[in-house]
């Protein structure tokens, strides 16, 4: 019984690692931010899209790099989160 616990854990973590590697990135190019608090709310409205993993914002860039699902949200999407939000953004590099 044992046994089988261990088997069960380790496909369970196997998976998860395998959906982690399987995140696609992109980074943002965020017009508008002119303050400190600025990247909160970008993270915030990021954060919110299904599909998202990670948010990382870039106040002195204006870029945020954002770790997706590629299966659940497109980068223009995430694009259009951050524009709804009162930050008017553009998709610079998808990797």
């Amino acid at each position: 019984m044992f046994r089988s616990f261990i088997l069960a854990a380790f496909f369970t973590f196997s998976s998860v690692t395998f959906a982690a590697d399987a995140a696609n990135k992109v980074t943002l190019q965020v017009q508008g931010m002119t303050c400190a608090a600025c990247p909160i709310t970008v993270k915030k409205a990021l954060k919110k899209v299904p599909g998202v993993a990670e948010v990382t914002v870039d106040y002195r860039a204006g870029t945020a790099e954002v770790s997706y699902d590629p299966k659940k949200v497109n980068p223009e999407e995430l694009a259009k989160a951050t524009t709804e939000a009162g930050y008017p953004t553009t998709v610079k590099e998808i990797r």
